[in-house]
């Protein structure tokens, strides 16, 4: 029963999780942590961070992950997890999958008319509202911390500062201010 409900949580997920994967993360969040509790918000987490660290598309390795974790924590052997992150991600691209495929067939047809130009100017500012707010819900005391604690509260505000300013004003690679960041926090840390 699980594999069909994550099926077709996934499959809901990246039918109507445009944007990409950063926006896909809050529906995800919502969907395996609020509704379903397969994983914890820490857990939640780990598997944002883990996606981003590896190659690929977040959303894609986010459900690769979380299909793996709810069935690890609903404590189904190594073999059944793995085909909970099979089962996700299959469902999470298959949407994606058949969507271009149609879309191929009708823009070939109508790519210059006036509609379509304005349905794709509201999806790119759709596209922005999606991905402000999964970076709101990743503002959580579990990724920056709180207050209390000065010390991992002023790092992780330090390093957010930073790597904005590192990105946007003095234009270093993404993957090099990972990497940046990542270093500097391991050292701040210790």
């Amino acid at each position: 029963m699980i594999f069909l409900q994550l099926f077709y949580v996934f499959f809901k997920i990246g039918l109507f999780g445009f944007g990409g994967g950063y926006a896909m993360l809050s529906m995800i969040q919502g969907e395996v942590v609020a509704n379903h509790h397969w994983i914890t918000t820490a857990q939640f987490t780990d598997i944002v961070a883990i996606s981003q660290s590896t190659p690929g598309p977040i959303g894609i390795n986010s459900a690769t992950y979380v299909g793996y974790m709810a069935f690890s924590n609903a404590g189904y052997p190594l073999y059944m997890s793995v085909l909970g992150s099979l089962t996700a991600t299959l469902a999470v691209v298959l949407p994606s999958f058949l969507l271009v495929l149609l879309a191929l067939k009708i823009l070939k047809r109508y790519c210059n008319h006036p509609v379509v130009e304005y349905i794709f100017s509201v999806l790119r500012l759709a596209v922005v509202g999606l991905i402000g707010g999964a970076a709101l819900m990743l503002l959580t005391a579990e990724n920056f911390g709180t207050p209390d604690d000065r010390w991992q509260y002023g790092i992780s505000i330090f390093l957010f500062v930073a790597a904005f300013v590192g990105t946007y004003v003095f234009k270093i690679h993404p993957i090099r201010m990972i990497c940046l960041c990542g270093i500097a926090g391991f050292f701040l840390y210790i």
